[in-house]
């Protein structure tokens, strides 16, 4: 699935600034793991985990049944 948005032409934040912006809140709603948030960045599952905190969201905010889903996908 993808998606065109149009943005201000004055943004100054980067292609990957948006791309994880994007893919931390799809995973701070549950909608997307962190997994999937590592391919819609083009990173690693784990640069992606580590990176969270820089986008103002945690890292580990799932229910068990998540991670264990996480790890069975990594």
């Amino acid at each position: 699935m993808g998606f065109h948005v149009e943005l201000p032409a004055d943004l100054t934040a980067t292609d990957f600034d948006l791309k994880m912006m994007f893919a931390s809140k799809l995973f701070e709603e549950g909608i997307i793991t962190s997994g999937q948030g590592a391919q819609i960045v083009g990173i690693s599952r784990r640069s992606f985990i580590e990176l969270l905190g820089q986008y103002g969201v945690a890292a580990f905010q799932t229910e068990e049944d998540d991670l264990l889903e996480d790890i069975a996908n990594a």
